[in-house]
């Protein structure tokens, strides 16, 4: 389909990665994975997601760097930043960096599904019953 939007996701802990990408291309996109930063920033400038997800910590180059070198690019994609650190400091300079959402691992996958809806301007999921 011609429409199928693309989503990075860059971790390197490849279970989660393994999961979000059932979760994702079960919604319908097209999913991609990196595992690191360095790998990250490179398939977004050859590929050109629709959306990158990424993770703050990762061998090599973790997901600020990845976040500065694009933040006043306007071709930049779209990032949900996540991560399993709790300091609030990170998350207002992810924020300032210009992330549209910022998750704390563990979250759930309904939360996920929102962060990507509110990127792609679609409605919400519906909650899992």
């Amino acid at each position: 389909m011609s429409d199928q939007k693309t989503i990075l996701i860059v971790d390197d802990d490849r279970d989660l990665v393994d999961g979000l990408r059932l979760v994702l291309e079960r919604q319908g996109f097209r999913v991609v994975t990196a595992h690191d930063g360095v790998q990250g920033k490179n398939t977004i400038q050859s590929l050109k997601p629709d959306l990158v997800i990424l993770d703050m910590m990762m061998h090599r180059m973790g997901g600020y760097p990845v976040l500065e070198h694009f933040k006043d690019k306007p071709d930049a994609p779209p990032f949900i930043m996540i991560t399993a650190n709790e300091g609030s400091r990170h998350k207002a300079y992810a924020e300032f960096l210009g992330v549209v959402d910022y998750l704390r691992k563990p979250f759930a996958t309904e939360r996920l599904l929102e962060a990507v809806a509110k990127v792609f301007g679609g409605p919400n999921p519906p909650a899992a019953g």
